[in-house]
């Protein structure tokens, strides 16, 4: 089958509910039985056809009332205001796991768990990040902001540095691991704190993780 060729490459940021270390990555249930999670990405490089999508952002807010793969989750996904009507429907495309190879990235994957996805929105995004330091923090005004910081030692206080390899990740294939803390009240609402986190540098496409 054809699809539309597209890529999208820039930092990541996640954020969800579960312990450090996040036990989806190693196919174990969530811990605490359900699965809320944030994830943003600011496009440095990216095209949708001949539709570019360099310069832009976009924010998705997820939940799961058991582990993601026994469906019934809902989707809420933010974008940049200053993205034109085909950049916007580029990204909605990909985010609703469409033109994409099965199974080949989380866009894709996660669509079919989705019973719910709310009408997206269109919103200044702000998005800093500095993966060495496993630092970030993205916030929409009056939808959701996410703070992540270095996962610390409980005894010394100092930065504990953990990083996972994914060879066959289908959102990243090696990331920073970090602690999270988020507040979100838009349609998918969120709040949790010294949570798992995670930044990586984003690289995917029709085909999947590069």
């Amino acid at each position: 089958m054809a699809y539309v060729d597209w890529s999208l490459r820039g930092p990541e940021i996640g954020n969800c509910n579960c312990d450090w270390g996040c036990p989806c990555q190693f196919n174990a249930l969530p811990t605490t039985g359900d699965c809320r999670g944030m994830l943003a990405v600011r496009i440095d490089e990216g095209h949708f056809g001949d539709v570019d999508l360099a310069g832009l952002a976009f924010c998705m807010m997820m939940a799961w009332p058991k582990a993601v793969h026994d469906g019934d989750g809902e989707a809420f996904m933010v974008i940049s205001d200053h993205a034109t009507q085909p950049q916007r429907d580029a990204l909605v495309t990909i985010l609703s796991g469409r033109e994409t190879v099965p199974g080949a990235t989380i866009f894709n994957v996660f669509a079919a768990t989705f019973a719910r996805v709310h009408e997206p929105v269109f919103a200044p995004i702000e998005f800093d990040v500095d993966i060495a330091r496993r630092t970030g923090r993205v916030r929409i005004p009056g939808v959701i902001d996410t703070d992540i910081k270095p996962i610390r030692n409980p005894v010394t206080g100092a930065e504990h540095r953990v990083r996972i390899v994914l060879p066959n990740g289908f959102e990243y294939r090696e990331a920073e691991y970090a602690s999270g803390r988020t507040r979100a009240v838009g349609a998918v609402k969120q709040m949790f704190d010294k949570t798992h986190a995670s930044v990586a540098m984003l690289n995917l496409s029709t085909r999947g993780a590069a």
